[in-house]
């Protein structure tokens, strides 16, 4: 293509590296609905909420950003419907940046529900039945009408078990697909990241990094990780593949949320992460803590009078004790998911915050070392 993705993109857009240590990076990425700083977890609003939390609570943690999903939105209540009444800040009440994922992570989670050729991915809906046909114009008129910050391409994320041949016709698809969004794009207000796909193939990883990277996105994500790979296998394909990627571009490691996954990704030069765990695991009674995960529904905490973790401030660990938190869950209240979920997503924005400052100060190598023998040695 002849024109540059960033030449659609005001100055309400961009990314600045403010300080490295090592391959770890800090950074600020400026949108039109204000300022992240980077590295940031994003919590996940698929529908347009963030599970058992208001925009308020969201704000009280120290949430930036969220992400929604384009597929499901889509389905319902529908994209036109969030355009007529104001776009999806308004509709949802968030006044913070938004990053709208594009549908193709459901290429593979609903895999038995769809149909895939060169020209779309046909969905079964899972709610109705009905026929939803998803293709990369589609996925970005849908993000445009919805009206983020950041929108992704539509990919063809893939297994990770796939043989290679089947994992080369994802990457041939993803780098076609990407540049029919970047031609269908229109608004001007809005930042298009790039998926890498390739499995856990350096080879394919390498062409299709290649391959986008020439079209200069505003950001490029790493998709197809967290799949069924081990960690081992992740962190080998992440630390391949983010060198190849532009230094003044964010770097974002889709639905990767485990803490050590995290730091070890950040580690490897990635900036921006999603993952539901924070609050799947809230409702399901296990807390993060600063030293390791907490199961509420163990009988040892039947009556600890202590806080979840002494380190947090957020207002679960202000106010109530594990003996309480472990009633609620007992009792089947709906109050212990939504204490839960605000203190692990209050403990993923201080991680955040404690990876920031540790980079930015120089002292990321014994920060990590440090977090690794309090966290993974008493987990």
């Amino acid at each position: 293509m002849n024109c540059s993705i960033r030449d659609l993109v005001t100055n309400a857009f961009d990314f600045a590296v403010t300080a490295r240590d090592g391959l770890s990076r800090r950074g600020q990425l400026r949108t039109p609905h204000g300022l992240v700083e980077t590295p940031a977890f994003m919590s996940v609003g698929t529908v347009g909420a963030v599970k058992a939390m208001t925009p308020r609570d969201l704000e009280a943690v120290g949430a930036e950003i969220v992400l929604a999903n384009t597929y499901h939105l889509a389905l319902r209540p529908g994209s036109e419907i969030i355009s007529r009444l104001g776009g999806l800040h308004r509709f949802m009440g968030w006044n913070g940046p938004i990053l709208t994922d594009s549908g193709g992570f459901q290429v593979f989670s609903l895999e038995s529900e769809r149909t895939i050729t060169d020209r779309s991915v046909v969905f079964r809906s899972h709610i109705d039945g009905s026929v939803f046909d998803l293709s990369p114009e589609r996925a970005i008129t849908i993000q445009e009408e919805l009206g983020a910050d950041v929108v992704m391409c539509l990919d063809h994320c893939p297994a990770a078990d796939l043989p290679a041949v089947e994992q080369a016709d994802a990457v041939r698809r993803t780098v076609i697909w990407a540049q029919r969004c970047a031609q269908a794009k229109r608004r001007t207000d809005q930042a298009l990241f790039a998926i890498v796909q390739g499995g856990l193939h350096k080879q394919l990883r390498s062409d299709c990094t290649e391959a986008l990277v020439q079209m200069d996105f505003s950001g490029y994500a790493l998709g197809g990780l967290s799949v069924g790979e081990t960690p081992e296998q992740m962190y080998e394909i992440v630390g391949f593949t983010t060198p190849l990627l532009p230094l003044n571009k964010p770097r974002y490691l889709m639905g990767v949320g485990r803490p050590q996954d995290i730091v070890e990704a950040v580690d490897r030069g990635m900036d921006l992460f999603d993952c539901v765990m924070p609050t799947r695991n809230g409702r399901n009674a296990m807390a993060f803590t600063s030293s390791g995960n907490l199961r509420l529904r163990n009988r040892c905490h039947r009556d600890d009078d202590r806080p979840l973790d002494s380190q947090c401030n957020c207002m679960t660990c202000r106010t109530f004790s594990r003996a309480y938190l472990r009633h609620l869950f007992q009792a089947g209240e709906m109050l212990g998911p939504i204490l839960l979920s605000i203190h692990n997503l209050a403990f993923y924005q201080q991680l955040m915050r404690n990876i920031r400052s540790a980079i930015g100060q120089g002292l990321w190598r014994e920060w990590c070392r440090q977090w690794k023998k309090d966290y993974l040695d008493l987990e």
